[in-house]
């Protein structure tokens, strides 16, 4: 027989070696595994439409036919269930590239009457379709076998040919499932490297001062859309004694998202030193945001502040952001700024700076939305109800004479308790806390 590519040193076809159809039999996942249902199923189907007493699913590498399934043949071990690829009919479906391969009468056919394999596997007549991978690979067959010589009725080779590609496609699906899986796997790593991209490694030290931040994620619901949250907030020093403490918020998740957080993160920090006002630093970002035709809206909340003998003196902006809570050493709580607009949708904002002080036990908490309208996921009977702001500042009250970090961590908590673990948004916190005197 001639076959499309040639033959190789063993006379067999030279496409049982080529390293794509190799590479894509591999990648099916197929070889050494056990039998499936789904492939026996088949196999036991076309045995039975066809009258044959024996059917095949074959993987075929470059150097053995191994049966997927083998319907009337008693081989459960996978060591038993393959045979050397010169001693396999599949190799002729390999070498014509796409073509079945159907044979009457094997022991007088003369393309397979001195076929190692014609005596030991009892071979009257051999039906066969290729099975083809998604690039048109010839992956392996799919075939019948009788013990006597027949003919092939156009029924018969209608339903091996139907029978076949239901194989290749259940083939198909298994692999685009798994690159599914791989790309959801990959997106979920991008995802969080670009979260931790947006935040610190770690909040710098101020000398004199407690500093502590927390990032949780909103709960996926779906784990097909992992997608990356515009919840960001940084801590630094601008210049001289000061240092400058901004928290954002970007409308929706993704790529965009991530690109208007890095952005506007790194923006605030590169003009922090020639902005000493909030207010003015805002809008400069806001003007950024427009001259880059941002796809995205950004609430923020941003201060400078210097510690003094007395404890701390800053200053505070709102950018469409929710107020900062002030938690005095007595435990009582207030906000804190006054409403400013919105970033990135008007070339004209309006902002202030509200100036503050911090004495000795008092702490500033800055906030994101996931911490001031939180859900709770199971509710019977009734609307789910909010963690609104008045929660908000009861919590912060209840954590009344802790730390920063363990003012933080309580808050986180209490919010855990009231959505059950599942954040229906992401959620900053930061906080800072001028430390009681001894």
């Amino acid at each position: 027989m001639e076959f499309a590519g040639g033959v190789r040193a063993d006379g067999l076809p030279a496409a049982l070696s080529d390293p794509a159809r190799l590479s894509a039999v591999a990648v099916t996942g197929l070889l050494d595994t056990g039998p499936e249902n789904v492939f026996d199923d088949l196999s036991s189907l076309a045995a039975r439409i066809t009258g044959t007493g024996r059917a095949f699913v074959t993987l075929v590498d470059g150097s053995r036919s191994f049966w997927k399934s083998c319907f009337g043949v008693d081989a459960t071990e996978t060591a038993d269930r393959q045979s050397p690829v010169g001693e396999s009919f599949c190799y002729f479906l390999v070498g014509l590239a796409g073509d079945p391969f159907i044979v009457e009468d094997a022991a007088a056919d003369p393309r397979t009457r001195d076929h190692p394999s014609l005596v030991p596997m009892n071979i009257g007549a051999w039906a066969g379709y290729p099975l083809l991978g998604p690039g048109g690979e010839v992956l392996g067959s799919f075939c019948v076998i009788d013990d006597a010589p027949r003919e092939w009725t156009p029924a018969d080779l209608t339903t091996l040919a139907t029978l076949a590609r239901s194989v290749s496609s259940e083939v198909h699906l298994r692999q685009s499932l798994a690159a599914s899986q791989q790309a959801h796997q990959l997106s979920a790593d991008l995802a969080h490297t670009l979260q931790q991209g947006m935040l610190p490694p770690a909040l710098r030290p101020v000398p004199g001062l407690e500093t502590a931040a927390t990032y949780l994620p909103a709960s996926q619901s779906d784990r097909e859309h992992v997608e990356v949250g515009g919840d960001f907030y940084d801590l630094f020093r601008t210049r001289g004694s000061g240092f400058g403490a901004v928290l954002g918020d970007v409308c929706g998740k993704g790529i965009q998202a991530a690109q208007v957080t890095a952005m506007a993160r790194y923006t605030v920090r590169a003009d922090a030193g020639e902005h000493p006002s909030p207010a003015d630093l805002l809008g400069r970002l806001n003007t950024a945001m427009r001259e880059q035709n941002s796809p995205r809206f950004l609430t923020a909340v941003y201060t400078t502040f210097r510690l003094t003998p007395s404890g701390l003196a800053g200053r505070l902006a709102l950018a469409g952001h929710p107020p900062a809570l002030v938690r005095r050493a007595d435990g009582r709580v207030h906000q804190l700024g006054a409403p400013g607009t919105l970033l990135g949708v008007f070339d004209h904002v309006t902002l202030s700076d509200v100036r503050f002080r911090l004495s000795p036990g008092d702490l500033l908490l800055l906030y994101t939305d996931g911490a001031c309208e939180a859900r709770s996921r199971h509710t019977v009977g009734a609307a789910r109800p909010m963690f609104d702001e008045d929660a908000l500042a009861r919590s912060l009250a209840d954590c009344h004479g802790m730390d920063a970090a363990a003012t933080v961590n309580g808050i986180t908590q209490i919010l855990g308790s009231h959505h059950s673990g599942w954040a229906s948004d992401d959620t900053a916190l930061l906080a800072l806390r001028v430390p009681p005197r001894r």
